[in-house]
């Protein structure tokens, strides 16, 4: 018989393994439930098809449950419902009946119908896709004590409180910092801990990692493990990248139960999490989810074992041998454009020019030293008034890009990827140095950062002349927007926003193109497309520089990558020879992916490239 939670010595945490979900019989028992979602469905205006049909969750208090499907199945509308946003701020119509809270079941919870998303708020925390727009205060401190304010909590305790919860995510040395100043990833710690910091009951994490190195997923698992053990919430998690957030322990390393979503917004399956994974690798594979690296290799070999099994590395030797039959400029047959949908002889550059072809660098920094936010005061001049510089975070940076280039800039959180981007695309000003070459166009982290218009059509015809209909219906088509051409962009999910980020940019000539984390919040087949249309833009002529922490990606994609650390660049040079010295990159903090540093040490450098272009290509296949 199974035991009460309540007499449990020990409990099963985000990243742990469990032997199945919790007994049914505990999970339905009156006041037992902290979450339950009975038979929803949820229309949003001017979409014609439901984006959740009869979809149904019961959470017992300590559960944790990861919630897959690739984007725009409906997952971050799962964790609005629990939060009530969905449908008192967010207009939709919704069937079923959705209750948060202990006694969910018996209608002792909060049910949406009679709760405001002020009184769910009590029950939650919650760490949103965007953590920019959670943070909301000048200072992190004032941040972390706002919702304990709310709460109602002694005076005495708020400081020690917000010690406790930034001690849990890493983030210590953030406590003075103003929030203005935090890079993506640090701004992402800060919002955990102000998710953490009033031991909510239950918790929902949309993306927690989406913009974290390595080491910083690393030390969110760590924080969340340790922090739901002492505070017992339940945990909904919402998670692309699942081979970063598994770690080395792979499927062990991901809560113990996972509720599947197919792309109808139907229950794909729901029940232990390796046995939702391994009945359902193939289905899951075509539907373009991320999967970690032994469910994907078990997709395409049938084979469990990730690289420890044969049948997985004589796949991946055979894809490199092909290598030797194609040349490193040559088309690979059944390429990550096809797996895609990409239209034959599709341009990028859709009011095209012709870059390629030209002498010297399209792009160039000589001696730039870049920085943004908090600086030091100083005198300028004959004033008597001091003046607030920034302090550089990046100095003696040289860099030269060509036509038709691909040059990925990696880095550990806050070395100054983003403010290198911006300051390449003219938003920021050098604090020294110049750069030089046309104003290329930039793809923003945030997506919602360079939206202008009211609807997904306006918004990539936004800037274009006169007569650019087959433009926008082109870029509509390539990057999967047919659907949502009349929705407002800023109520799309995650992964269609950064899809009409791109194709906003792209319906635009430049020589030039900056990409910001281009394949954050996407699922794997629209991450795939994405590489593909950046190769095709450098195809074209453009000159292509993206900042990303996926190394998979750079991998298949960069021609050279550029290391940031210590203040300045650490290496310069083609892709596979940086990526392969690991004391550089345990210097700059960059780890490498299993996949990666297998084919680094058992295949040519040349086949790297076209080994992960070919698992990229058959992402979609089985469709």
């Amino acid at each position: 018989m199974t035991k009460p939670l309540s007499d449990r010595t020990a409990l099963e945490g985000v990243g742990r393994t469990s032997a199945g979900p919790p007994d049914p019989a505990e999970a339905l028992a009156p006041g037992g439930a902290a979450v339950a979602l009975d038979d929803v469905s949820v229309s949003f205006p001017r979409r014609p098809d439901p984006v959740l049909r009869g979809v149904s969750l019961r959470l017992a208090p300590g559960e944790h449950v990861i919630v897959l499907g690739a984007s725009g199945s409906g997952k971050s509308t799962v964790l609005q419902l629990i939060t009530g946003v969905v449908p008192h701020s967010v207009a939709a119509a919704v069937a079923g009946r959705v209750a948060v809270g202990s006694g969910s079941r018996s209608g002792g919870g909060t049910a949406t119908a009679e709760a405001t998303v002020v009184e769910r708020s009590r029950h939650l925390g919650v760490l949103a896709q965007d953590p920019a727009a959670a943070v909301c205060l000048p200072h992190v401190e004032q941040e972390l004590a706002l919702p304990l304010e709310n709460h109602g909590a002694d005076p005495a305790t708020i400081g020690p409180c917000i010690a406790a919860a930034l001690d849990a995510v890493g983030a210590t040395g953030l406590r003075g910092r103003a929030t203005a100043t935090l890079s993506g990833g640090e701004s992402q710690r800060v919002a955990l801990a102000a998710a953490l910091v009033t031991e909510p009951e239950v918790l929902l994490l949309d993306e927690p990692t989406s913009m974290l190195d390595p080491a910083g997923i690393a030390a969110v698992r760590e924080a969340l493990d340790a922090a739901t053990q002492r505070y017992r919430p339940a945990v909904v998690l919402v998670e692309h990248r699942l081979d970063e957030w598994a770690g080395a322990e792979g499927v062990a390393g991901l809560p113990g139960r996972a509720l599947a979503l197919a792309d109808d917004g139907t229950v794909l399956a729901d029940g232990p999490t390796a046995a939702v994974l391994g009945d359902h690798a193939s289905a899951l594979h075509a539907a373009g989810c991320w999967l970690p690296l032994e469910t994907e290799l078990q997709a395409l070999t049938g084979a469990p074992g990730g690289l420890g099994a044969a049948a997985n590395t004589a796949l991946l030797t055979a894809l490199a041998e092909q290598a030797d039959g194609v040349g490193e400029a040559g088309v690979e047959g059944g390429g990550p454009g096809a797996a895609a949908g990409a239209d034959a002889g599709d341009a990028v550059g859709d009011t095209a020019g012709d870059t390629a072809g030209g002498a010297g660098p399209v792009l160039a920094a000589r001696s730039l030293a870049v920085g943004r936010g908090d600086g030091t005061p100083r005198r300028r001049g004959r004033s008597r008034r001091p003046v607030l510089e920034p302090a550089p975070v990046l100095a003696g940076v040289d860099l030269e890009v060509g036509a038709g280039e691909v040059v990925a800039i990696l880095g550990a959180n806050g070395v100054g990827k983003s403010t290198l981007l911006l300051t390449l695309a003219g938003l920021l000003e050098p604090l020294a140095g110049e750069v030089t070459g046309a104003r290329p166009g930039l793809v923003f982290q945030n997506a919602e950062h360079q939206f202008l218009a009211h609807t997904v059509r306006e918004e990539i015809a936004h800037g274009l002349p006169a007569g650019s209909d087959a433009v926008v219906a082109r870029r509509l088509r390539r990057h999967r927007l047919d659907h949502l051409a009349e929705q407002n962009p800023f109520r799309l999910s995650g992964g269609e926003k950064r899809r009409l980020s791109l194709a906003a940019m792209l319906a635009h000539d430049r020589p030039a193109l900056l990409a910001d984390e281009p394949t954050l919040g996407l699922d794997r087949r629209d991450a795939v497309a994405t590489l593909a249309t950046l190769r095709d833009a450098a195809a074209a002529g453009s000159a292509v520089v993206l900042a990303s922490h996926d190394l998979r990606a750079v991998a298949a994609l960069a021609d050279r990558v550029v290391l940031l650390g210590d203040g300045g660049v650490l290496a310069d040079g083609p892709t596979a020879a940086v990526l392969g010295d690991a004391a550089l990159l345990a210097r700059a903090g960059v780890r490498v992916p299993p996949l990666v540093a297998w084919l680094l040490e058992h295949v040519s450098p040349h086949a790297v490239a076209h080994v992960l272009r070919e698992l990229d290509a058959a992402v979609g296949a089985g469709r």
